[in-house]
């Protein structure tokens, strides 16, 4: 399984691809934060708060995480090596795990540069150091949350094609019915008394709660489950292959 894993990472940094998704990634999140005057610039807040980033990076993953997963599956069908692939030792459910962790490591990495800001924002307070580092702290971790649940539903998405623009949409869609979808529902007002628990079908909500700071097992625990379930999707997915041969 570590073996698939490190060729997924080394696969990841060769083409240019993995790195122009890290990049344009970055860069818009700078420019939202620095340059571009809104409700996500740092400095037009004026204090001491990184709601900006924590707002803005899950509505970039929604394209970052898809353009990262949907080589994963789609590529290894289209190049004809998936049923390579499944004659190894390794097990479907391994090639699952080791395609998701990779996926989970590349994610882990575009948030580090984004430590930076936290160190500048850091600084720039009135006095250095106003600034709520257990709200940024939690909301770090649901960042990595959410992307996590991203890259199992964009591993579902390319598993169940072998064209990569196909994947790409399919997951795109998936991760932004599961962020807004829900809440969108939630604020038309239809489900009455049921509102709220409509609400909590969906990501926001839980990320919010984690971004208070408070990590609550109940939100981790959703997302682990929304990762599960589209994992063990693709798990069933690549069984079906043996079962129609």
């Amino acid at each position: 399984m570590w073996i698939l894993y490190r060729k997924e990472i080394s696969t990841f940094f060769t083409s240019l691809t993995g790195w122009l998704a890290v990049v344009v990634f970055l860069v818009l999140q700078g420019l939202l934060l620095w340059v571009f005057k809104g409700s996500y610039n740092i400095t037009d807040n004026g204090f001491a708060a990184m709601d900006g980033l924590f707002a803005s990076a899950p509505l970039l993953y929604l394209f970052l995480i898809p353009a990262i997963t949907m080589r994963m599956f789609a590529e290894e069908k289209r190049a004809g090596t998936m049923e390579l692939l499944l004659t190894k030792p390794i097990g479907e459910g391994g090639i699952v795990m080791a395609k998701y962790l990779a996926g989970v490591t590349l994610v882990a990495v575009t948030l580090l540069p984004t430590l930076v800001y936290y160190v500048t924002v850091y600084r720039l307070g009135s006095p250095a150091g106003n600034i709520d580092s257990g709200s940024v702290a939690g909301s770090y971790v649901g960042l990595l949350l959410i992307g996590a649940a991203f890259v199992a539903m964009g591993l579902l998405a390319s598993v169940l094609t072998n064209n990569q623009i196909v994947a790409f949409i399919v997951a795109a869609l998936l991760c932004a019915a599961m962020y807004l979808g829900f809440e969108g529902l939630y604020h038309l007002g239809i489900f009455g008394k049921g509102d709220l628990a409509v609400r909590q079908l969906g990501m926001l909500a839980h990320y919010e709660s984690i971004s208070r700071g408070v990590v609550d097992t109940r939100d981790v625990f959703y997302y682990l489950g929304v990762a599960v379930l589209a994992l063990m999707g693709c798990r069933m997915v690549l069984q079906s292959r043996k079962w129609r041969r």
